[in-house]
């Protein structure tokens, strides 16, 4: 009898074993990549609190770089005017010590998520002084604990001219340098970026580039440029992408993907201006029961086809960053239709590796 349950027991190891195997990664994106470039990803509160053990063994398992997702944006890191609330980045850094994980802080300027008080400010003073104390203070806090600093978000228009932010408006166009060269200041040893969403446009990537020269013109330094990377399946614009490489490689900078994800719903604009909405159509949201097999292999020669161009440009790429953990994180389930079941990552809803994620790491086989 007991020979009998002994062997019963084995076998239901060896089953649960198989099962295991068969649904998790054996093998993980920082490994796989630990000679070629950071793989990072963005973390949320619930995550760099480690609320949910499956997640965050999946993220210290997978990934060696963090972002921020919206923590250290000036309306939540810096709500009034004399009021700064530390707590939610202090943890940040604390996880990213903790699991060997570097910290790209995310960002010091941006028009977007600003705090409520900046919309009373009429002084161009007020709002140069907002300007000066914040950067000096949230980039002075972290010296030293944060690797890089996105020191401007998002500040050109699709066609490469200055956006019409506050920051322009109230300090012109010298504000970019200005940002830098305080951030310089504050926290000498980190390294500093520029970050964009579609700047591996030929437009947008010249005003990209004239950006650089400006601030490298003007004896500030400024040590790399983010590509954010939110593109969408069947539409990898690989050409743009790798004469980008080329072209801001040329400048000297680092070069880095900070947010990528692939959408694979339906939209009728290009970019991540986060102020551009959709009316809700169920037409808009096709797949609530999971992707149609031949969507899941486009997603997945679609990662396949960026990492091979990442991997023959590795010695210009230094990170490359994943706009949130798994498939159920994204941002792109509410932007820009609120509710949606989109799957632009690597991992799913169950933090299992979907078939782009082996695409990926198998180029390194």
């Amino acid at each position: 009898m007991k020979k009998n349950l002994f062997i019963a027991l084995i076998f239901v190891l060896f089953i649960c074993s198989n099962f295991i195997t068969k649904n998790k990664a054996n093998t993980s994106l920082k490994d796989a990549f630990k000679k070629d470039f950071l793989i990072g990803t963005a973390l949320n509160n619930f995550q760099i609190e480690e609320k949910d053990p499956t997640v965050n063994s999946l993220i210290k398992q997978q990934f060696n770089a963090a972002t921020p997702e919206n923590i250290m944006k000036s309306a939540l890191i810096h709500p009034k005017w004399d009021t700064y609330d530390f707590k939610m980045a202090d943890k940040m850094i604390e996880y990213g010590k903790k699991n060997n994980i570097k910290i790209n802080g995310h960002t010091l300027i941006w028009h977007s998520q600003l705090p409520n008080f900046i919309r009373s400010i009429k002084s161009s003073d007020s709002i140069r002084t907002f300007f000066t104390e914040h950067i000096k203070t949230v980039a002075g806090r972290y010296k030293g604990k944060v690797f890089s600093w996105d020191v401007v978000n998002e500040a050109l228009n699709e066609d490469g001219t200055l956006r019409n932010s506050v920051f322009l408006k109230h300090l012109g166009e010298g504000y970019i340098t200005e940002a830098f060269k305080l951030a310089q200041e504050a926290s000498p040893k980190t390294e500093l970026y520029y970050n964009d969403y579609n700047n591996e446009q030929p437009a947008k990537r010249a005003g990209c580039i004239r950006i650089i020269k400006k601030i490298q013109e003007s004896g500030v330094r400024i040590d790399g440029v983010g590509i954010q990377g939110h593109w969408h399946l069947g539409k990898i614009p690989l050409k743009d992408i790798e004469e980008s490489i080329l072209e801001y490689s040329a400048l000297g900078m680092k070069v880095m993907f900070t947010e990528l994800d692939i959408e694979v719903l339906q939209r009728n604009f290009q970019g991540a201006d986060v102020s551009q909405r959709m009316a809700n159509n169920p037409e808009l949201n096709p797949y609530t029961n999971g992707l149609p097999e031949n969507v899941q292999n486009q997603l997945a020669d679609d990662y396949e086809s960026l990492f091979k161009l990442f991997l023959k440009h590795k010695d210009k790429i230094s990170r490359i960053t994943f706009w949130g953990v798994n498939d159920g994180d994204s941002w792109l389930n509410n932007w820009p239709v609120r509710g949606r079941t989109n799957y632009p990552l690597l991992f799913d809803r169950n933090n299992q590796p979907k078939p782009a994620f082996y695409k990926v790491v198998g180029l390194k086989k």
